[in-house]
């Protein structure tokens, strides 16, 4: 990417509370795991549901994203610049961005103009404890979708499955 083109990217805010979310995410020791089958399992039929390409667990990390389950998407963690779960953990709502390339926080985004060519997103967030979260557990598709308000309900459940997954994995 050019100097010019980064100068473009809309990064995420840095939560006012990033200190104690990162501490909750260092007391998770989740960063860097094995998979684990139970999430990949709630991942795929997260993917499997929605018909979309690609279905992730984020944990966003100081300076990345990481991906602790990851269907669809060969890589296994972006720059928290560049992730839109960087902007999706701001908020307790779920980020739903119908076209990107619509989107002025995105449209300019490397994972948009190239691979893998983000066109919807949806993330709701992994919120851990009050206020805290922690990544988020988000479809995309490479072509516009729309979402009704039972289509982002689900993905909620989904999400809330994650998080109460999380905690038993890791208390």
């Amino acid at each position: 990417m050019t100097k010019d083109k980064a100068a473009l990217v809309i990064k995420p805010d840095i939560p006012e509370n990033e200190s104690k979310r990162m501490e909750l995410v260092n007391q998770l020791q989740i960063l860097d795991t094995e998979p684990d089958a139970q999430l990949d399992k709630i991942t795929a039929e997260a993917q499997a549901w929605f018909n979309v390409p690609i279905c992730l667990l984020t944990i966003v990390d100081t300076n990345r994203q990481w991906f602790k389950s990851n269907v669809g998407l060969d890589a296994c963690e972006t720059s928290r610049d560049v992730s839109f779960c960087g902007h999706a953990i701001n908020y307790d709502e779920t980020l739903y961005v119908p076209d990107a390339q619509e989107d002025f926080r995105f449209k300019t985004n490397p994972l948009v103009t190239g691979e893998p060519h983000i066109r919807f997103y949806a993330g709701a967030p992994l919120i851990m404890k009050p206020d805290l979260r922690i990544g988020t557990l988000c479809i995309i598709d490479r072509v516009p979708k729309e979402l009704d308000d039972e289509q982002l309900n689900k993905l909620r459940e989904f999400a809330d499955r994650i998080q109460d997954l999380l905690w038993q994995i890791t208390h």
